[in-house]
């Protein structure tokens, strides 16, 4: 099985644990980033969000910006336009930081099994460095 292809039945046991809230007792490790419980090779950081270099990156540029407190995707973040914006505006000053805003880069938020989410806490793809192809998936 190759990287990033885990088992539907794993990817909902994990959705549903979080959704409910069970998971935490595993302990989500973007949370753990955003309060500085584990180490991570920061980019920006504000009171609502995190951004940080991700550890296994697709692109020369690659960072996840995270919000400070636990929202486990999208769905559940909808309703919070000022976090959503502040997560926007936050991947835009990411790609100043590096290097990427005048060449151009590529915003990504996977949401559940199907859309490609593994880690269940909202965060946000900054990539670039390189030309984007199209279609992505």
């Amino acid at each position: 099985m190759g990287a990033g292809m885990i088992p539907f039945a794993v990817q909902r046991f994990f959705y549903y644990a979080f959704k409910k809230g069970t998971a935490r007792m595993f302990g989500c490790i973007f949370c753990q980033v955003a309060a500085g419980e584990k180490p991570a090779a920061r980019v920006y950081e504000d009171d609502l969000c995190v951004a940080f270099d991700d550890i296994h990156p697709r692109a020369p540029v690659h960072v996840l910006v995270v919000p400070r407190r636990h929202v486990a995707s999208l769905n559940q973040g909808a309703e919070d336009e000022a976090l959503l914006g502040r997560l926007l505006r936050a991947a835009a000053e990411v790609a100043k930081k590096k290097g990427i805003d005048g060449s151009g880069y590529r915003v990504v938020v996977n949401t559940n099994g199907e859309g490609g989410q593994t880690v269940f806490h909202l965060h946000l793809h900054v990539m670039g460095g390189r030309f984007m192809k199209w279609p992505p998936g």
